[in-house]
């Protein structure tokens, strides 16, 4: 694991002077989770949807079975139908920063794109000549389907200090298509996850035009980013809305270990890097950090021991096959595979995994449940593929 030069110094700092703000964030009301049993579900069949995408990040399902929008990493977007198969890459997609784990990354619909016809985009942009940082903003899909008309940048990440690692970024419309939540990651910098004057290892929320709601937790507080709603986290690259609960979950990256599912309060601290049940990529307790829950900190839902690199979560909310029911679907890159967690209808308890792809071997980029009730999942490859999962008769 890179660090900063004074890591240590940082981290020390950044404990002295943030023990006030670490109060706002309550323990987690639920105790993170033991290692649960192994299950097995319906038998799956999976269809290659399409292949030859290169290093494909995101998708997004356009309304009435019109085709997917799919993202490649080098910076093309991209739309595949039923009809035509996948497109050339659509015009008027922003230059992005492909370097490292950047460039162009997720993508989302507005809410209201019926009306407005906007696509929003995540990605890597340059902002000097050493570092980058994550940008989002949206532009409209022509009726063809081939461009990207006024696109325009709505949020920045500040300050820019990545040099290739640890964007994040997911996006999320809350249910109602109200306000646009952002995961970001700390650019490999670990200490500005607990700065709230930098908007490294934070949960955003904005409104769909960028601007910043007034009942955000910090916007009132001098010296803070207005647009934080968590903070402490680490590299997320899963965010989804729980449609039993009506709660934000996030999936993010530990170091070596710790992998976390994270419910996500307004303004609650999720501890990294001074809390951590991972270890650093040379197998010694990350600076600074405790293996042990400390109050001030929300402890996750789950987490995983030996990290699987756990990539993006779908909640599966359909009728189609019965005993995916209370599912949360999760990629992961490391461990190459689809893992599928079971949770308790009554008390929302997780009660079993399941892995699922594991013969592909191929990374899990992204995850998606789609209006036909089966699951679509990304590859992230050179030749990556978006696969067809669904459950055999």
């Amino acid at each position: 694991m890179r660090i900063t030069k004074n890591f240590s110094l940082s981290l020390a700092i950044v404990a002295t002077t943030l023990g006030l703000l670490a109060a706002l964030a309550p323990l987690a009301g639920r105790a993170q989770s033991d290692p649960v049993p192994a299950i097995e579900g319906p038998a799956v069949s999976v269809e290659t949807v399409v292949s030859g995408l290169e290093h494909p990040w995101g998708m997004a399902f356009l309304p009435n079975d019109a085709g997917i929008l799919i993202t490649e990493r080098p910076g093309t977007l991209r739309v595949w139908t039923k009809e035509n198969g996948l497109s050339a890459p659509i015009s008027g997609v922003p230059k992005v920063h492909a370097q490292g784990q950047g460039g162009l990354l997720d993508v989302a619909l507005a809410p209201d794109f019926f009306r407005s016809r906007r696509v929003y985009l995540a990605y890597a942009e340059r902002r000097d000549k050493q570092h980058s940082a994550t940008t989002v903003g949206f532009g409209v899909l022509s009726s063809d389907l081939t461009r990207l008309d006024a696109f325009r940048p709505i949020f920045r990440q500040e300050p820019a200090l990545s040099t290739g690692q640890h964007y994040g970024v997911r996006m999320a419309f809350d249910p109602g298509g109200r306000d646009l939540y952002i995961a970001l990651g700390e650019n490999n910098q670990p200490p500005t996850a607990q700065q709230l004057d930098h908007l490294q290892g934070k949960v955003v929320r904005i409104r769909p035009d960028g601007m910043v709601p007034r009942d955000n937790p910090f916007r009132s507080q001098r010296g803070a980013r207005g647009e934080i709603w968590s903070y402490g986290h680490r590299n997320p690259q899963g965010l989804a809305w729980n449609p039993w609960t009506n709660e934000l979950w996030v999936a993010e990256h530990g170091p070596q270990g710790g992998d976390e599912l994270n419910v996500i309060q307004a303004g609650a601290n999720y501890g990294w890097p001074l809390r951590t049940e991972g270890l650093g990529y040379d197998g010694k307790p990350v600076p600074g950090a405790s293996a042990t829950p400390l109050e001030g900190f929300t402890e996750p839902l789950h987490y995983w021991s030996v990290s699987p690199a756990i990539s993006v979560i779908a909640f599966y909310d359909r009728q189609e096959v019965p005993g995916w029911q209370y599912s949360l679907f999760v990629g992961a890159l490391k461990e190459q595979a689809l893992i599928r967690l079971q949770f308790d209808e009554e008390d929302g308890n997780l009660v079993g995994e399941e892995r699922l792809l594991e013969d592909l071997q191929q990374r899990i980029r992204d995850v998606r449940i789609g209006p036909d009730g089966a699951v679509y999942v990304l590859t992230d490859d050179q030749n990556g593929q978006l696969l067809r999962i669904q459950a055999k008769p």
